[in-house]
C-alpha cells in the first residue's frame, strides 16, 4: 500500500469475468492507472474527502487479472473495470485477508454468487436466442452480385455525367457564346445514354434492390426523359436554344455528387464532405433545373402549335382534336408539382443525414 498519501473511498463489486471499482473523486485530472504484477496502482488529482488533492492507492488482487484496466470518468466519480484471467467467483477482492479501510462493497452493483450466475445465464440465453433469430433469416445468395451491379451502375452513371460536365465546362470557357447553341449536338448522345440507363433506377426501386421510394424516382426520371426525348429530341428548332445548355448543366452537376455517394454507400463507406454535398447541392440546382425545363416547354409550345406535331385527332362527329400544346400546359403544372415532391423528399433525407442526432434516453 501507499504510505501516508491521501486515499479516496473505493467501492467494489464483481461478476464472474469482471471486477468493478468506483473511486469517489470528482473533477479527476491526470489519472495514472496501471496493473503490474497483479497489483493495481492508482494516482490522480481530484476532489475527495480531503478536498482537492492528489489521491493514490494500491490493490493486490486475490487472483490473476488482465493487465489492461478500462477507465471511464464522469464529473462525480471514476469507474475502473478489470477483467479476471479466469471466470470464477472470488471470496474477496484483495490478497490480504483484512479489508483495507478505504475499500467497501458497491451495494448499487453488488450481487451474490447465485445472482451473478443467474445474470450470466440470462446473458447466455439472450446470446443463443439472438443467434437463433439470425439463423432463421434466409441468406441472400445473390447479395454480392447485387452489390456489384449497383456499384457498376453508379460508376457508369458518374463517369457519363462527369464527361458531360467536363465537356460543357471546357467548351463554355473556350467559346461561351457558341456553347449555348451547340450543346445539344455535342452532348445529346451521352445524355441519351445516361437518361435511358436511369430507367433502371425505377426498376431497382420496384424490385426492392434499393430502398429509395418509387414516386420520387419516377417523377425525376420520366420528367427528364420527357424533356430530353419528346421536347428536345423531336424538335430541331429547340435543339439550338440556349436553355438546353442550362438544363444539361444543372442535371450533370447534381449527378456528380449523387452517384459517387451511392456507389460508396454500396461498400459501406461514408465520406462526410461528399454526404454534405450530395444533400446540399440540390437546394439551388433542383429549382433552377425545374425552371430551365419550364422555360424549355414554354418555348416549345408555339412550335408544336404551328406544326401540329403529336396532336391527336379523334374520329367523332364533333371532330375533336387533342392539341399537344394543351397537354404541355397541363404538364407545366405537373412539372412544378414534381419539383415540390422531390424537394420535399430530399429535404427529409437531408434532415435525416445532416440534421442534429437525437440523444438516446438512458
Amino acid at each position: 500500500m501507499a504510505g501516508s498519501s491521501l486515499r479516496p473511498h473505493v467501492h467494489w463489486a464483481q461478476r464472474h469475468r469482471e471486477l468493478f471499482l468506483r473511486v469517489d473523486l470528482s473533477d479527476v485530472r491526470n489519472p495514472d492507472i496501471t496493473i503490474t504484477d497483479n497489483v493495481l496502482h492508482f494516482r490522480a488529482q481530484g476532489h475527495g474527502a480531503k478536498g482537492d488533492n492528489i489521491y493514490e492507492f494500491e490493490i493486490e488482487f486475490l487472483e490473476p487479472v488482465e493487465p489492461k484496466p478500462v477507465c471511464r470518468m464522469t464529473q462525480r466519480q471514476l469507474n475502473i473495470t478489470v477483467q479476471k484471467k479466469e471466470s470464477n467467483w472470488w471470496e474477496r477482492l484483495t490478497k490480504q485477508e483484512k479489508r483495507p479501510l478505504f475499500l467497501a462493497p458497491d451495494f448499487d452493483r453488488w450481487l451474490d454468487e447465485s445472482d451473478a450466475e443467474m445474470e450470466l445465464k440470462e446473458k447466455e440465453e439472450e446470446k443463443i436466442n439472438k443467434m437463433k433469430i439470425e439463423s432463421r433469416v434466409p441468406k441472400d445468395p445473390f447479395k454480392h452480385l447485387k452489390k456489384g451491379y449497383l456499384i457498376m451502375y453508379n460508376l457508369v452513371q458518374f463517369l457519363g455525367f462527369s464527361w458531360i460536365f467536363v465537356n460543357m465546362t471546357m467548351v463554355g470557357f473556350l467559346c461561351l457564346t457558341d456553347s449555348f447553341y451547340d450543346t445539344f449536338h455535342t452532348i445529346s448522345d451521352m445524355m441519351y445514354f445516361c437518361q435511358t440507363l436511369a430507367l433502371m433506377e425505377i426498376v431497382n426501386s420496384l424490385i426492392g434492390l434499393v430502398r429509395s421510394p418509387l414516386i420520387p424516382s419516377v417523377v425525376q426520371v420520366f420528367g427528364r426523359n420527357f424533356v430530353l426525348f419528346v421536347i428536345l429530341g423531336s424538335l430541331e428548332e429547340m435543339q439550338s436554344k440556349p436553355v438546353v445548355f442550362f438544363i444539361f448543366y444543372f442535371w450533370s452537376i447534381t449527378e456528380l455528387f449523387r452517384y459517387p455517394y451511392y456507389m460508396l454507400s454500396c461498400i459501406g463507406i461514408e465520406w462526410k464532405p461528399l454526404t454534405w454535398l450530395r444533400y446540399t447541392v440540390w437546394i439551388p440546382l433542383y429549382p433552377l433545373g425545374g425552371l430551365a425545363e419550364a422555360v424549355c416547354i414554354v418555348q416549345s409550345i408555339p412550335i408544336f402549335s404551328e406544326t401540329g406535331k403529336f396532336s391527336l385527332g379523334l374520329p367523332n362527329p364533333l371532330n375533336v382534336t387533342i392539341q399537344f400544346p394543351f397537354v404541355l400546359q397541363i404538364y407545366l403544372i405537373a412539372l412544378f408539382l414534381g419539383v415540390f415532391v422531390n424537394f420535399r423528399h430530399l429535404y427529409k433525407q437531408r434532415k435525416q443525414h445532416l440534421g442534429p442526432k437525437k440523444r438516446k434516453m438512458k
